[in-house]
């Protein structure tokens, strides 16, 4: 009882800790992807109490998959308004986050920035991520 509740606290410090460091709407989606792929691994991975397994897979996948895709975020802005390529590392070199401008597009007045995401030296995501200063306009008929 006392290490559930323990770990109750845990995650509820962690969720606060997220929800007050986010600057965009990404970290929210990529804690919610890492914490129910952490749940599912950690569920797996537990064989005596796949509830504690999720419960830390969860929490652990949600704190990762958030700060990923705000450490991503971070990059492309700081390539949109710089204009010149931005990479980020972690010290023991595990993950590598780079994004590169690639135009601006006076009409929807967004940058368009390419975005790549390596983990232990596979490419884990490459995508075009759209940064746009202020209200974005769509173009329209």
């Amino acid at each position: 009882m006392r290490k559930q509740r323990f770990l109750s606290w845990i995650g509820l410090a962690a969720l606060l800790h997220l929800a007050g460091c986010a600057t965009s709407p990404y970290p929210y989606q990529g804690g919610t992807v890492g914490a129910a792929v952490g749940a599912a691994a950690g569920a797996l991975i537990d064989k005596e109490n796949r509830w504690r397994g999720a419960v830390i897979g969860g929490a652990l996948g949600s704190a990762l998959g958030a700060l990923t895709t705000e450490i991503a975020a971070r990059a492309a802005r700081e390539a949109a308004v710089a204009g010149r390529p931005v990479t980020y590392q972690s010290v023991d070199g595990w993950q590598r986050v780079e994004a590169q401008p690639l135009g601006y597009d006076a009409k929807t007045r967004c940058h368009k920035v390419h975005e790549r995401i390596w983990q232990d030296g596979r490419l884990v995501q490459d995508r075009i991520r759209e940064v746009c200063r202020g209200e974005k306009i769509e173009p329209g008929y």
